[in-house]
This record gives C-alpha cells, structure tokens and sequence, in this order.
C-alpha cells in the first residue's frame, strides 16, 4: 500500500511510517511530498495520505487535548499494545504542545530534528 505525507520530515512524519511498517503494513511504500500536491497524490495513487491538513490521519482534539498522526493511526487500526501507547505519548510530547510531556520527548524530538537538518530528501 502506498502512504503520503508532508515532505521535510519532522517528529511525527518519522514515527509514523515506523508504526505503519511495524503494525499496519507490512510491504508500505512511503511518498513525501509537496503538502499542496497531497490531493492529487492520493487521487492518482489511491495512497492513504496522515499528517497532513484535511485528511483523516492528522492531529486531532480528544478531551480538548491535542492528539498527533501517531495517536490516529493507533486509534483507526485499534492499536492496544500497552507499550505502543506508551511510545504515542512520547511521541505526542514531542510533536505537540501538551503539558507535561514525558522526559523522553525531548529527546524524540532533538533526534527528530536532527535527521531533518542532516537529511538530503525524505
């Protein structure tokens, strides 16, 4: 299956084709792109298209919390994995403005935005 999001990766566009690969596609195939072409991607290829403005798969409010990419993955595929839900709240405190994020989030996050700055292409 193919999956599209934002090119110039960040925390959340890293996490979820790692959580797609390891728990919902076994065989995915990745496209990042222009966001302003996202449509047309998805028109073309039938890809299914996260973290991105208007498509299902993006950050969302729950509880009037913010909720990450990551989080709606989990949630559509009724991921339970205990530890998986652990990880989505690192992931969720490194991506979003939550209060108290885990310790771990900043460290997610710096990693994150290492592998942009070094990072030729997505």
């Amino acid at each position: 299956m193919k999956w599209v999001t934002r090119e110039k990766a960040k925390v959340d566009r890293i996490a979820c084709p790692w959580l797609i690969k390891k728990f919902v596609d076994k065989n995915p195939e990745f496209l990042f792109v222009p966001p302003e072409t996202i449509p047309q991607v998805v028109k073309d290829t039938g890809a299914v298209a996260y973290d991105a403005k208007g498509v299902e798969l993006t950050h969302y409010k729950e509880n009037g919390e913010e909720r990450v990419s990551f989080d709606a993955i989990i949630k559509k595929y009724k991921l339970t994995d205990p530890a998986l839900l652990e990880l989505a709240k690192i992931v969720r405190g490194a991506d979003a403005k939550i209060p108290n994020p885990p310790p771990e989030s900043a460290g997610l996050e710096a990693v994150a935005h290492g592998f942009r700055n070094i990072a030729k292409d997505d």
